[in-house]
């Protein structure tokens, strides 16, 4: 375990410098890990020194766990096959989700789509502690927030066997 912690850190601090979700640790298929409280914290942390928005901290391929810090709104997205929990470490926000999106442009997927807002949908201020659920194909964003960090796990949809 103390190995992967600090292959994990090497990797969190380089991953920072590059690209927000390139070089993240592969999760292993043949034993479970943890990612102490720590490691999160100082991955927001750095998040926010940085002025960046995301660090992937873990990928499995059809899923992935990403640290989130966001301070404004953030793009407007719709998954085409992503399904995304969110776990509010700290901070308040406005997040909104469903309805429409406004200004959309395809994204970089099948059925993804990206906008500067969304019209007819469910607003509510989230805060530490709660848990977002977003399924797939519905639109989402955190339309304001002077700073939010949150847990940020994506899940793949699988084809059918």
């Amino acid at each position: 375990m103390r190995k992967f912690c600090t292959f994990f850190i090497f990797v969190l601090t380089s991953s920072i410098s590059h690209a927000q979700t390139a070089n993240a640790p592969l999760a292993p298929s043949d034993h479970s890990i943890d990612i102490p409280l720590e490691e999160l914290l100082l991955a927001a942390s750095q998040l926010r020194d940085n002025g960046l928005n995301t660090n992937r901290v873990l990928e499995g391929g059809i899923f992935s766990i990403n640290v989130r810090h966001i301070q404004g709104p953030e793009t407007i997205l719709q998954h085409g096959r992503i399904t995304e929990v969110w776990v509010v470490r700290e901070g308040i926000g406005t997040v909104v989700t469903g309805g429409t999106i406004v200004d959309a442009e395809a994204g970089a997927g099948p059925g993804d789509f990206r906008g500067s807002a969304i019209e007819g949908g469910d607003e509510r201020v989230i805060k530490a502690g709660d848990l977002v659920f977003i399924p797939t194909g519905v639109p989402h964003g955190i339309k304001e927030t002077e700073s939010i960090v949150y847990l940020n796990i994506r899940f793949e949809l699988r084809d059918p066997d």
